[in-house]
């Protein structure tokens, strides 16, 4: 992807230009248990502070299979991976998951659909779902230990309502409103990198779910009163996915001063006027914005990138906060020391298991079990319960799957994008294939010996 082609920047705003606290995820945490108990009428015991909010729990991309009330993470080809099942708050063993689903595959059928959104299993993809899925396991985890009969589906759509509710009714946006700088992290990284885009001649726009008051609030902390005025089309209460895949609801000016919105129909988009709602087939009418020459950049998968790049064709960014973390992981020391050491293992145990002596075949098993030993050892450093959210133990993550089809690019914020020239090139890696050698070894062996 060459930035140089790029002539449109387009955003998302929450979790892309605007990257919340870990406080964010307690606040919606202890705003859905306690809608749970006050409205719904679950035991009251849940408020417990045995029950809190464990930022150490979750990872992003996890499946739910809603009708048996088990959360697990699937790899890229519908495989699950063992020791990463959850009931409650405890692991499901082997054996019960094999038997549960027939083996480890989970068939297309069962799958969370295009979206993620069910109706068997559902994918939890937005960074808002950390809390969700574990109010989810720490209420099937209540039930259990206290014999309370359940319906697990009942749990999962009482939990994702609830939990949307707080998003739909504002609660939670006039809550991060009122105390705005304790819950929003303050790059000034964002307004240099948008003077900087502006400045070249770049056309900007956001398309954002959340209400304008809300992203007012946030980036006049983080740009300055003036921020409007850096984008040439604001559009807010987008109902994205829909934005894309629906062309019913057309654009309303808003007028912030006045609160309301216009009733006159909207047949230009101007710089610095903020619209909601519309469709992205207006949009396009009314910019001719299409195609690879925009780069829309967005954390959600499904909502923000998909779409924008199977329908529209543009260039699309994913914004994976956690990717930072997970670089740091694997650069240490500790984890190089594993997964070379694995990897050597593998080797071995595939070439030597074609000799079947006892002696042999002893030695296989004990390097079998180190294996498998050192498997799970290269899982739990990043999450102790479901591993990184990029890999099962050798496969992709089906979250890395659908992101890697849908995103052009990944990074951990968009200020990245500031280490970059405006005519800087992105260039793909080349993946071997099972049949194919490994140039880059080839090649990094072939200098070694040059400089020998």
């Amino acid at each position: 992807m060459n930035l140089r082609e790029i002539d449109v920047y387009g955003f998302d705003y929450d979790y892309t230009i605007a990257v919340y606290r870990k406080s964010v995820n307690r606040l919606i945490y202890d705003l859905g248990r306690d809608l749970l108990v006050s409205h719904l009428k679950y035991p009251k015991d849940i408020t417990h502070p045995e029950h809190d909010y464990d930022p150490r729990f979750a990872v992003r991309g996890l499946h739910c299979d809603i009708q048996k009330g088990i959360l697990l993470k699937i790899d890229a080809f519908h495989h699950i991976q063992m020791g990463t099942v959850y009931r409650g708050l405890n692991p499901v063993p082997d054996a019960e998951v094999k038997e549960l689903y027939h083996g480890s595959h989970v068939d297309i059928e069962s799958l969370s659909g295009f979206y993620g959104t069910g109706p068997k299993m559902y994918q939890f993809m937005d960074l808002f779902a950390l809390p969700e899925m574990t109010l989810f396991a720490n209420v099937i985890e209540f039930f259990i230990r206290h014999d309370i009969p359940y319906d697990p589906e009942y749990v999962f759509y009482d939990i994702k309502n609830t939990i949307s509710s707080l998003h739909s009714s504002g609660v939670i946006h006039r809550a991060i409103e009122d105390n705005v700088d304790s819950f929003l992290i303050h790059q000034p990284e964002i307004a240099t990198l948008l003077k900087r885009l502006s400045d070249a001649g770049k056309r900007l726009f956001v398309i954002t779910n959340s209400a304008f008051n809300f992203v007012d609030k946030g980036m006049r902390s983080l740009v300055g009163p003036e921020w409007t005025s850096l984008f040439d089309v604001i559009i807010t209460n987008a109902r994205k996915p829909k934005f894309f895949s629906e062309s019913t609801r057309h654009f309303r000016q808003y007028n912030p001063k006045l609160g309301v919105k216009t009733w006159n129909k909207v047949e230009r988009l101007s710089k610095g006027c903020v619209y909601q709602e519309g469709n992205f087939n207006e949009l396009i009418k009314l910019t001719d914005w299409s195609g690879s020459r925009v780069l829309y950049v967005g954390d959600h998968v499904y909502t923000d990138l998909a779409d924008a790049t199977l329908k529209l064709g543009w260039r699309t960014g994913a914004i994976i906060p956690e990717l930072e973390e997970e670089v740091n992981t694997i650069n240490s020391i500790e984890y190089k020391k594993t997964i070379v050491w694995l990897t050597a293992l593998e080797v071995l145990i595939g070439k030597l298991q074609i000799y079947e002596d006892p002696e042999s075949q002893r030695i296989i098993s004990e390097w079998l079990a180190e294996r498998d030993y050192l498997r799970k050892l290269a899982k739990t450093v990043f999450n102790k319960q479901f591993g990184s959210i990029f890999r099962t133990y050798h496969n992709y993550s089906y979250f890395s799957r659908r992101f890697k089809r849908f995103a052009d690019i990944y990074m951990s914020s968009v200020v990245n994008l500031l280490k970059y020239s405006l005519n800087h090139t992105f260039y793909p890696h080349r993946s071997a294939l099972p049949h194919e050698p490994n140039f880059a070894d080839v090649l990094q062996n072939h200098y070694k010996r040059s400089v020998q």
